[in-house]
């Protein structure tokens, strides 16, 4: 039995999705680990670029009300993302991140009543085990404080996924959600009292909002309805591996020996999560 292929220019949006996915890593890695702009300024800046890019689909069409909660959460991942980024180097941010995701995903199913099957257990724990090869590399409180402010941001980003399948149009509401976190964002440039930020920062910012975010998710929610769910999940996995092949190319971030085998149980693991009978 042949299994349908997805259309070319759906492969096409996916993969534009997901490089806008991992670009984020990428952007708030060079903007906070090098001290370019404060974590506060920098989630605030960008979740209004986000909200301003996707503002034109918030007018559109039939009314999708914003939810309270998911923005919440969508303000959470992303404040808890770029405190992480002041300590973590790029691909470490992206494995850890989404292997946050899945496991949220994954326990929040298995408490709405799905079945968690042995091979689901067996990737929760290679995964786990790869976060920890990870921080035994990273003793130190910083590294550590990162990780876990990582982990925060998956879980919230998890949580958002689950919240968004309830959305006629996720996209609206995906804006609607934007706006209302610029809100609740507006006090966290305080957080950076002291901290100096460059217009390079702030472009990295901005393009963090607007283009890897903003036009990132209207780009996947253009894509995922036309994928089958394999091919999704899939997907979703490839985006740390391209967050971590971009940054192992950049000088200030090599692949080590240990990132390496950290990266072949994270991935391995949320593959096992996301393997079908």
């Amino acid at each position: 039995m042949l299994i349908a292929t997805p259309p070319l220019a759906t492969l096409a949006l996916a993969a534009l999705a997901i490089t806008a996915f991992a670009g984020n890593s990428l952007l708030a890695r060079a903007a906070l680990g090098n001290g370019e702009i404060g974590p506060g300024s920098f989630t605030a800046i960008r979740l209004a670029a986000g909200a301003f890019v996707l503002l034109p689909w918030l007018l559109r069409g039939k009314r999708e009300w914003p939810s309270w909660r998911g923005a919440l959460a969508l303000l959470v991942y992303c404040g808890a993302f770029s405190f992480a980024y002041v300590a973590l180097n790029a691909a470490t941010g992206a494995m850890v991140l989404f292997a946050s995701v899945q496991m949220t995903i994954l326990g929040a199913g298995h408490l709405s009543g799905t079945r968690i099957r042995a091979l689901d257990l067996a990737g929760v724990a290679l995964a786990m085990a790869g976060v920890a090869i990870l921080l035994s590399a990273n003793l130190e409180p910083g590294p550590i404080l990162a990780l876990l402010s990582m982990i925060v941001a998956g879980v919230s980003w998890g949580i958002y996924s689950i919240l968004g399948r309830s959305a006629a149009d996720p996209a609206r509401r995906t804006a609607g959600n934007f706006l209302i976190a610029v809100l609740l964002a507006a006090p966290l440039p305080i957080l950076d009292t002291g901290l100096a930020y460059s217009v390079f920062g702030l472009g990295l910012a901005i393009a963090s909002g607007a283009i890897a975010s903003g036009l990132g998710y209207v780009v996947w929610y253009m894509a995922v309805p036309r994928l089958p769910h394999a091919t999704g999940g899939a997907a979703r996995l490839a985006t740390p591996i391209v967050a971590t092949i971009a940054a192992a190319a950049l000088p200030s971030e090599p692949l080590t020996l240990r990132l390496a085998i950290a990266a072949l149980f994270i991935l391995g693991g949320i593959t096992a999560t996301l393997k079908r009978a």
